[in-house]
């Protein structure tokens, strides 16, 4: 027995307006991605990607964050090879602002994007407002389960042309 679903019932009870969730989740994916390419041109401007630069600031969270000791230990390791950690932070940062903004890869870029931000968090604890990094980190969570790239992205564009992906 085949079961049939009727498209133009589908059709009318799926919303398809302005505000439906969809829409929602590509506002919150294209803002996320906006805010990496923002702090990647700040970070740049700082020479925040320098040796000195990224060393400084992990050398800071450790001396002043309140994060477990096992995690100061991470960002020792971090400051110690801040010759490679450096350009892959800015590497990161930036490639994830341009997929968030595109809307390209977005589950796993949203994935990335909130474990990313998840141990930036974990450095900053107890240096900045607990709110400014965790609404951030859960929206990135939120884009990652959402799948936020079937609007308004190649994602979309993707799964039309080539549904089997």
């Amino acid at each position: 027995m085949k079961i049939t679903v009727d498209s133009a019932q589908t059709e009318a009870t799926r919303p398809d307006n302005l505000f439906d969730a969809a829409t929602g989740l590509a506002l919150v994916r294209m803002t996320i991605g906006a805010m990496f390419v923002w702090v990647f041109f700040e970070n740049l401007g700082k020479g925040t990607y320098t040796l000195a630069g990224y060393a400084g600031v992990i050398n800071y969270y450790i001396k002043e964050s309140h994060s477990p000791a096992v995690w100061k230990a991470v960002m020792g390791l971090m400051v110690s090879n801040a010759a490679i950690a450096a350009p892959i932070q800015a590497v990161s940062e930036i490639s994830l602002g341009i997929l968030l903004i595109i809307g390209l890869l977005i589950r796993p870029a949203a994935l990335v994007a909130f474990l990313f931000l998840s141990g930036l968090w974990i450095s900053e604890l107890g240096t900045s407002w607990i709110w400014e990094l965790l609404v951030p980190v859960l929206a990135c969570l939120g884009l990652a389960i959402g799948g936020a790239g079937r609007k308004w992205g190649v994602d979309a564009w993707l799964a039309q042309r080539w549904p089997s992906l």
